[in-house]
């Protein structure tokens, strides 16, 4: 698929079908995730892949309720931001902030590189022709997920990633992509000054 039709055809899905996901294709998905930017390469991102009875288990730990149709989806895919990595590898010697302090820091890295790669791994998906949806996970579930599944304690979960083979029904009338016009190029990008 060209990159364009990527982008267009990219898409929250919120219905999947009972067909299983290809290890092939959810280990693309998850080497295209890896590919994505980060400050310094401190590569401060770690997926957790979950499928089968350990999607039932993360649907039943998680506060927010998602929709039964997302929780069809057979697999399950937790991005975490690991905020130390990008400590340690700025208090190296080539970076020279020995403090490890995140005051160095105006915009927290670790979750901008990790959001990144979330968006990869939602256009591979398409690439890879299935649906996938981003959903965020309340605070008060992290350690609990953590725990379930083993999680290192230093490492942030930012919401989650359900893929499978996408159900859903055209866009209905009433959602907002029908509803609320994409904002104008000339609105939102300026040239040289705003």
């Amino acid at each position: 698929m060209e990159f364009q039709d990527v982008v267009r055809r990219r898409r929250m899905v919120r219905r999947f079908t009972d067909e299983p996901v290809s290890d092939e294709s959810v280990r693309r998905i998850m080497r295209n995730a890896m590919r994505g930017p980060s400050a310094g390469y401190s590569q401060g991102q770690a997926f957790l892949v979950l499928r089968g009875e350990e999607v039932a288990r993360f649907h039943e730990l998680i506060t927010l309720l998602t929709l039964p149709t997302v929780r069809s989806a057979p697999v399950v895919v937790i991005p975490f931001a690991v905020k130390d990595a990008y400590l340690d590898r700025y208090a190296e010697d080539d970076k020279g902030w020995t403090d490890r302090s995140e005051d160095h820091w105006p915009v927290p890295f670790w979750y901008v590189d990790t959001g990144m790669a979330v968006l990869l791994a939602l256009q591979t998906a398409v690439d890879e022709g299935l649906g996938a949806v981003y959903f965020g996970l309340a605070a008060a579930d992290f350690d609990k997920v953590r725990a379930e599944f083993g999680v290192p304690a230093d490492h942030e979960p930012i919401g989650a990633i359900a893929i499978g083979h996408d159900a859903d029904a055209p866009i209905s009338a009433e959602a907002s992509p029908r509803t609320r016009k994409r904002r104008p190029f000339d609105e939102v990008v300026r040239f040289g000054r705003w």
